[in-house]
């Protein structure tokens, strides 16, 4: 089945022809990262599936599922890394400050939650901020449609969370899943599934690719679950598109992502700067734009709260990026004065 792809089939654009050297026109072939493992990622080419040994000094975490990377097929080795179209990555759990890759290149994200307790405007609105922020085209996809006799409230709270967003409810045991989905999944398209555990992602996975990976039963007191998918990789669709699923996440924090937020909020973003203080703290300031527009009805007041969270959480996070960044470039100086000193 891979033998017949082309690179377009893969995903390939101009974008990644434009980053090769002459040179590397004949010497290095192009390969779709598929999956990473600690040593080696699994890549897909034309003539079909590949294995490569990472260079020494480079890092497994450097490498996401989707990476466009040139290889010596010969030697099974990665030359290096092309530059990513769009990069989709969180706030890490356990390193305040630090960003955690989630998958590269992507065209869509389905942001997948279902149609019980589990549904969480908060939620959804920080997998949007990451999604614009990314430049990736959100849709909020509705599961377990048939375990609910109220899905259009569902609806309606997922459609107020974006302009012109698409918001698609459905049951991925019946019915036609792909033909429900395919503007997003087509020919050279890729698609990654993300959203918490037991949402019924691997259910939907499973309707997308034909395959019949293990799913596993929620709990009824909150409508969790637990992951059945434990890594990120990338799957061929027969639409002719391709699905990163990924494993579900206990938490999800932004670092970073200004301007996804802003797009997030376009109608507490668009607004704010119109307030008579440039340090409106929008509570009860004269003048203040956004009390304007609660006033009016056309701003919610929660989801005036929500975005000064996610605003001061993302900003706390930049500065601590910003800090770190700054010890590594202090570091490397130090480094390179010790080097120069014994070469003396």
């Amino acid at each position: 089945m891979t033998s017949e792809l082309t690179r377009a089939d893969l995903g390939w654009s101009a974008f990644y022809t434009s980053q090769l050297e002459v040179e590397e026109f004949e010497a290095a072939t192009p390969a779709r990262v598929s999956a990473v493992h600690r040593t080696q990622i699994a890549a897909l080419t034309e003539t079909g599936p590949i294995s490569l040994s990472l260079d020494p000094g480079m890092s497994s975490g450097e490498i996401a599922v989707g990476d466009w990377v040139l290889c010596d097929p010969e030697a099974a080795r990665m030359i290096r890394r092309l530059d990513r179209q769009s990069t989709l990555q969180r706030g890490s759990d356990y390193h305040y400050g630090e960003r955690q890759l989630i998958a590269a290149n992507i065209d869509t994200l389905f942001i997948t939650t279902s149609c019980n307790a589990d549904f969480n405007v908060a939620r959804l609105e920080r997998y949007l901020a990451l999604a614009h922020d990314a430049e990736i085209t959100p849709v909020i996809i509705l599961t377990k449609a048939d375990q609910t006799y109220d899905t259009e409230s569902y609806t309606v709270q997922a459609e107020a969370l974006g302009r012109d967003l698409s918001v698609v409810t459905l049951d991925a045991l019946h019915g036609d899943v792909a033909g429900v989905l395919v503007p997003w999944i087509g020919t050279g398209q890729t698609v990654a599934l993300a959203g918490s555990s037991g949402v019924g992602k691997t259910t939907l996975a499973n309707a997308l690719t034909g395959d019949n990976a293990a799913t596993q039963s929620i709990r009824e007191d909150d409508a969790r679950g637990r992951h059945t998918t434990t890594k990120r990789s990338l799957h061929r669709l027969p639409t002719g598109g391709w699905l990163i699923d990924t494993p579900g996440m206990r938490g999800l924090g932004v670092a970073d992502v200004a301007a996804g937020i802003a797009a997030t909020f376009p109608e507490i973003s668009e607004v704010e700067g119109n307030c008579r203080f440039r340090n409106c703290e929008h509570v009860s300031e004269p003048g203040c734009a956004i009390q304007a527009g609660i006033a009016a009805g056309d701003i919610d007041p929660e989801r005036l709260k929500r975005f000064q969270k996610l605003v001061r959480e993302d900003a706390q996070a930049t500065e601590t990026i910003a800090q770190a960044h700054s010890r590594g470039r202090k570091f490397g100086k130090i480094v390179k004065a010790a080097q120069s000193r014994k070469k003396r």
